[in-house]
């Protein structure tokens, strides 16, 4: 059960994209689902509370207690991979969990290597970001989250949904920025939105081409809305920046769906008779 350092961790990604080849964080939340990711080449394994709900067959929801079930998690991801490194899901603004450097002393204990904001506020609103950054609970704390990571040479990603949001992140040295387009559409349960992928990927270039023009070059991979498949991707590696994917329902949820369903398909198509 190997903890690995953020330089090893950028090293890694590194000889990928020099190879031509994608970066793929996969979100995983059960052991299972991260021993098969990661012997298909998944680079980084994150582990998300919200996973549980897929897992549930329930649409990506937020249950519980974030933080203590994500780190909660690791143990069983831990105990089936050793060779691939794990970002834990923190929720930066967890009222219950005001002193940030003791939360990443627990995911590192935990046997997390890097971690991420999530669950994330970005994504949440102007109306919940402004309440809860009036109580000292919003954006402000998944910046100093990733500030703090930076300073403590933790392997740090950011999911952001705005321009500004990705160039605050730039500006603490976080070494993924991850450019999120809303809830992963598709599958059984999927969150089904308006927006087209074209507009997406606008959205992401958008964001990724500010953070470059600001002089920060940390990677760039793409999440959610419409990008739910390889084929998806393709189509923003062509037309952004980005060099990587960071899949969750895309891994842990629709690919299950479909294999499930038609395996329970074809055993129930095979005839029997009785002589």
């Amino acid at each position: 059960m190997k903890n690995f350092s953020r330089q090893n961790i950028l090293n890694r990604l590194a000889e990928e994209t020099k190879a031509s080849r994608p970066i793929l964080a996969a979100g995983t939340s059960c052991g299972l689902i991260a021993k098969c990711a990661a012997l298909g080449g998944a680079d980084l394994l994150i582990v998300y509370s919200t996973g549980k709900s897929r897992l549930m067959g329930l649409p990506t929801s937020r249950i519980g207690d974030s933080n203590t079930i994500t780190i909660d998690m690791a143990a069983e991801i831990r105990n089936v991979v050793s060779d691939t490194p794990l970002v834990g899901g923190i929720e930066a603004w967890d009222p219950t969990r005001m002193d940030l450097d003791q939360l990443l002393d627990e995911f590192q204990a935990a046997g997390y290597s890097g971690i991420i904001n999530y669950p994330t506020i970005s994504t949440m609103g102007e109306r919940w970001r402004k309440r809860r950054g009036k109580v000292d609970l919003g954006w402000k704390r998944e910046v100093e989250l990733i500030e703090k990571a930076t300073a403590r040479d933790i392997f740090s990603m950011a999911y952001v949904a705005t321009v500004q949001d990705a160039i605050d992140v730039a500006e603490k040295g976080v070494d993924c920025i991850v450019p999120h387009v809303g809830a992963t559409s598709g599958g059984l349960s999927g969150h089904e939105t308006e927006t087209k992928i074209d507009e997406e990927i606008r959205k992401i270039s958008e964001m990724v081409d500010a953070v470059i023009v600001a002089g920060h070059t940390p990677t760039f991979l793409c999440h959610g809305g419409k990008i739910a498949s390889p084929e998806d991707t393709r189509r923003v590696y062509e037309n952004t920046q980005c060099v990587g994917f960071v899949g969750a329902s895309s891994i842990e949820r629709i690919p299950i769906e479909h294999a499930v369903k038609t395996i329970a398909e074809d055993f129930k198509a095979i005839p029997f008779s009785r002589k």
